[in-house]
This record gives C-alpha cells, structure tokens and sequence, in this order.
C-alpha cells in the first residue's frame, strides 16, 4: 500500500469515502539502516501562539526570584509540573499597542500588535493596515512542507463586523493572525468545522455529499476502517501501539463534538446566533480545540498554531469557576479586591487551559521525544495591566524544548521595554525560518538556550 524501500512514507494518508486520514509519525517511517534512519526520525519544530485578553494582574503571574530558583505564583501555578520547559520572560513590551496621538483602542491595537509589532491604522472600515505576523511568516517557509501552512484557532465567536475600540474594526480584535499588511485571518471557533477541514479529503469535490456521509455514519474512522487495518498488517508492535493510540484520540474527539451537537440540538434557548458545535462551557470548548491542535501536530498536517483562548477586550464570564461578571468589567477593578480577586482568579483558569495543551503535549511520542520536546508555545497577552492598558513588562511565557533549543526552569527578566518582537524573531530563527526583521525588531532575545 504505502511501503517502499521498506519503510513507510512519512506522508502517507489512508483514503476511504470523502475522508482522509493523515498519520502520526511511525518507527516504519524511518528506513533500516541507521544513518538513514536518524536523517529520516530528525524531529521538526512545531510553533504555537496562545493569546489571552485584557491583561494579566502582575502580582499573581510575575515571579519574585530571578534565574531558576523561582517560585510559581498563583496564576501560574498550573505550570509548575512542567518547570523544566517552561521559561518565564518578563520586561518586553509591545510598544506599537500604545496610542502615539489615536486616543482610545488599546484593545484593538493589543490585538493586532502581539504578533506583528506594527502599530495598526485606526479606522472601522475595510481599509485595514498592521504588519503580517510571526505566526504567518514561519507558515510562508514552514507551509511548503505540511498540508495546511497554518492553523488559527479562537475559543469565542468573533464580534461582529464595524467598530469594536474606540474607532477601531473588530477585525482587530477578533485575531492575531495577519497573512498581510492589509489581510486579516478569521480564526475557527467550530471544532466541526476544524475537524472536517482537518481530515475531510481535499480530492471530493462534492461538499453535500461528503456532509450527508459524516452525519449519516459519523466517525471517520468508519470511512478509512480497511485502510487502517491494512496498515496495522505490516507494523510493529510499536508502531502498532502509537496508532493506536492516535486512533483513539481522534475518535475521542469525534465523541466529544458529536455529544455537544446533541447537547445544543436539544437546548431550549432564545433566538440568537452562537459557534456552531461548539459546548455552551468554556473549558469543553477549548480543551477540544487543544487536543485537534494536538493532533494536527502529532500528523504533521501543519507545524504553526495561533489561538485564542478569548478574543480581545472579551467580556465573557466564567460560571463554571462562580464568575458571573465579564472578565473586561473586572479588569477595569480601579483597585476594587473583590474585582482584582475575580480576574486573578480569571487568568489562572486560561493558564490551567494551557497547562491541559502541555500536558497533552508532553504525553504525545514524536521521533526520539514527545511533542514538547519538539515544541515552542508562546503564552501571553499584549496588555500588562487591564485596569490601566499597559503595554509594557507583559506577561509572557515560553513553554517546551524547541528541539533541544530551549532551557526553562528559569525566570529571565530583560531590560525594560526590550520589545516582544526580539523573542519573535528569536523563535523563528530557531525554527529554521531566517528573516532579519519583524515589525519594531531589534535583534533576536537571548538567552533562551542558557547563559
């Protein structure tokens, strides 16, 4: 089927009904003799880019200590099983979210500068302008070699279109993810929609029909069942094992998307538009996104992620943590502690979300490693404090081992206002992607591989 030269083309896909089904990186993939092999199992770096909105209180993200003898504070805490790959990075700014003359927006102009260091033109028309973005750039060199160059990903529907800050478009607010200058990314919110995109095969060209089959019989796995088991014939114990288990978390997620389907389906509610597919409750929502991005990685369908886990200036609220208020309304706390405690406690919550992405991660085999060893998550916002729309000493964190190019278990601070973008370029560079600049770039951050 798909063995040549003994081994297993790393692309190979298993096709069966409108579906296909990308595979996780297998010991069958790597030829015989040695060298070949080592050439064959080299690991590739994954990137991803998490966005949280309005700010992160200081007092319960920044560490006092410096160097690797920090202590987690409390929204941080979710990380601490993972110290050894987790950097925490703390003095950069985003300059370009401050106003320089624009008066209000800083949500607006927070989103659009995370990844682009670009200071956005304000206007709440369709004459868009900011910078493209890290996350696009190491897709225009990465892409070539995986399906789909990048994936972004949002855990809340975008606003809708016209101003959203203070003169500015909601496209701003609404993504991080910038293909151009002047071009936008939606980001997906429906993991059905994701899922389909994911695994449905791109040789139909007959929508309707691929669509009446998946909810006619539902799984996938269905569909490419005698491809799998074809497969399974001429592996190894192994290999059969990470298939195995790939299978199963794939059909996990089918399972879950199919139950709030149900869910929704059978929810008596006011008219009104809402994701479609997606649970009603925060932690459903994102935990499935997490886990198609870890999928997504696992198969190599595409090696750069950005999500957010909320779009920007969001006032959602977080019922299953007893915060009925909207997270934006307790940013604005002007020194309430009741309104301080409700967002800290807020921001732990989107950290334990991370902490599940890591987890996943670290438990995920790739080549010799996991796929946190091959990994580097950006987490972080581009407002410090919510209350006041600071854009500088952000809070920032860099988890995984970037294939060997990275060495947490530490809390580095840098001189004041080093911009965001340095760690960008930073990342690129160890990415394999080489670009001398990106947006208000001074120079690659360092220190992330040890002093």
């Amino acid at each position: 089927m798909f063995v040549t030269n003994k081994h297993l083309d790393r692309r190979a896909v298993l096709r069966g009904m409108g579906a296909a089904l990308a595979l996780p990186f297998l010991d069958a993939m790597a030829p015989a003799f040695a060298q070949l092999r080592s050439n064959a199992a080299k690991p590739n770096v994954r990137l991803g880019f998490i966005y949280v909105p309005n700010g992160i209180i200081a007092s319960g993200w920044t560490p006092a200590a410096e160097g690797a003898g920090f202590e987690f504070n409390t929204t941080m805490k979710a990380l601490e099983p993972f110290r050894e790959q987790t950097l925490v990075l703390s003095g950069l700014a985003q300059i370009n979210g401050r106003s320089f003359g624009d008066g209000g927006g800083d949500h607006a102009r927070a989103g659009a500068s995370w990844l682009t260091g670009v200071h956005p033109k304000k206007t709440e028309g369709a004459d868009l302008r900011a910078g493209i973005s890290a996350d696009q750039v190491a897709a225009g060199h990465l892409g070539a070699q995986t399906q789909f160059a990048s994936l972004e990903i949002g855990v809340e529907a975008p606003s809708l279109a016209g101003g959203c800050d203070s003169g500015y478009s909601c496209a701003y607010t609404n993504t991080i993810s910038w293909r151009s200058p002047t071009t936008p990314n939606p980001m997906e919110v429906s993991p059905r929609v994701l899922f389909e995109r994911l695994f449905g095969d791109g040789d139909s060209t007959d929508a309707a029909s691929r669509m009446q089959a998946f909810q006619e019989q539902r799984s996938i796995l269905d569909f490419v069942g005698g491809a799998v088991n074809r497969l399974e014939s001429k592996l190894g114990t192994g290999d059969r094992r990470k298939l195995g288990e790939y299978l199963e978390a794939i059909r996990d997620v089918e399972r879950r998307i199919q139950k709030a389907e149900e869910q929704n389906a059978s929810m008596t509610m006011p008219a009104m538009e809402r994701p479609m597919s997606a649970p009603e409750d925060f932690v459903g929502h994102a935990r499935l996104m997490l886990d198609l991005m870890v999928i997504a990685y696992q198969a190599d369908l595409t090696r750069v992620a950005s999500l957010m886990l909320a779009r920007e200036a969001s006032n959602r609220s977080y019922r299953e943590i007893g915060i009925a208020d909207g997270h934006h309304n307790c940013t604005h706390h002007q020194g309430d502690p009741d309104k301080i405690g409700k967002t800290m406690r807020i921001n732990a919550h989107h950290v334990e979300q991370l902490a599940y992405l890591v987890n996943k991660m670290k438990s995920t085999p790739d080549g010799d490693g996991t796929l946190l060893d091959h990994s580097m998550l950006l987490y972080g916002s581009s407002l410090a404090d919510g209350n006041q729309h600071t854009h500088t000493d952000l809070p920032v964190a860099l988890v995984g081992g970037g294939c060997g190019k990275l060495k947490g278990g530490r809390h580095i601070r840098y001189a004041s206002e080093t911009p965001l973008n340095n760690l960008l370029l930073a990342m690129l560079d160890k990415a394999g992607v080489q670009t001398e600049k990106l947006g208000d770039s001074t120079g690659e951050l360092e220190h992330l591989s040890g002093i």
